[in-house]
């Protein structure tokens, strides 16, 4: 399972990777294996202003459907157009072409709050 040392996590297993004031947000490894083939996704709108762990999008997949909460707090700036008609990118490249969407952090303390790598790892159920 991958787990880049570079990001940052949420208990609910979406990644975010702060840039400046901004960031760019998916979900993790752990998200996509866990739901199998994806199959659809339901994007934010960009512009829309959103609270962190605020419902921001769904993932569909063969197996469920999962909701994906704000890591952070700001307005929705761009969403990835690519995975309405490529839904198979966030398991094929969770962590690059597959990211969902970027977000204008209002409040940058929030970063704090979110989990290192190794502490993801740590949060994540034992597999069996």
């Amino acid at each position: 399972m991958q787990v880049p040392v570079d990001l940052l996590y949420t208990k609910t297993h979406e990644w975010v990777r702060v840039e400046g004031d901004s960031a760019v947000v998916g979900i993790t490894d752990f998200a996509q294996n866990q739901l199998s083939d994806l199959t659809f996704i339901e994007l934010p709108v960009a512009g829309d202003d959103v609270s962190s762990s605020d419902e921001v999008a769904v993932v569909e997949s063969v197996k469920a459907a999962s909701d994906v909460f704000a890591p952070v707090s700001g307005k929705i700036l761009e969403v990835n157009d690519q995975l309405e008609g490529q839904p198979d990118l966030l398991n094929s490249d969770p962590y690059g072409e597959g990211w969902l969407f970027k977000i204008r952090l209002s409040d940058l303390s929030e970063r704090d709050r979110l989990l290192t790598a190794e502490a993801y790892r740590q949060s994540m159920p034992a597999e069996s």
